[in-house]
């Protein structure tokens, strides 16, 4: 599998090690960002990776910040990016299953490199279950496309008139 991967400052080392790691077992990866010694804002390798799984360049893409939510936040920014910020085996094989994650953000503070690699490993082996999920994943690549419910916010679309600012 073509893989990109990315990371801040704060997630250089878990970066290079997961490299190692998805190279070693016949991954081919794509870096898109973080290198040391100089500081590294998360949002520039977030993008980068964000736009390589989106536009199909990697089937995938792995990225590492401090606590994992920036590169998150950054990453779902990009259309057709379903990033999951997951701090466990158990969260990485749910984003996959339900919710078809084609981001893993990580942070690099909170886990050691190899509680890393088995969130990965959970990750790249579990697969999207499909059914009532894939609904709702639908939904959510629809609302993207801007054709979200009568064109307007899904809030609005919920709401009565007077709830939703119209008198």
């Amino acid at each position: 599998m073509r893989i990109a991967i990315g990371a801040d400052h704060r997630g250089y080392a878990h970066k290079a090690a997961l490299s190692a790691w998805l190279a070693a077992a016949g991954h081919e990866v794509v870096d898109l960002g973080g290198q040391p010694p100089a500081g590294i804002d998360y949002p520039e390798p977030s993008l980068a990776v964000g736009e390589a799984v989106a536009a199909g360049r990697c089937a995938r893409g792995v990225l590492v910040c401090g606590s994992g939510i920036g590169v998150s936040i950054a990453a779902n920014k990009v259309a057709g990016v379903r990033a999951a910020r997951c701090c466990s085996v158990e969260d990485a094989r749910a984003s996959r299953r339900h919710n078809d994650a084609n981001v893993l953000c990580l942070g690099g503070d909170g886990t050691t490199p190899e509680q890393a690699r088995e969130i990965l490993q959970a990750w790249l082996e579990t697969a999207f279950e499909g059914g009532r999920h894939a609904r709702r994943v639908d939904r959510i690549t629809t609302y993207e496309a801007g054709r979200g419910e009568g064109g307007g916010s899904p809030s609005q679309s919920r709401r009565g008139p007077q709830e939703a600012g119209q008198s």
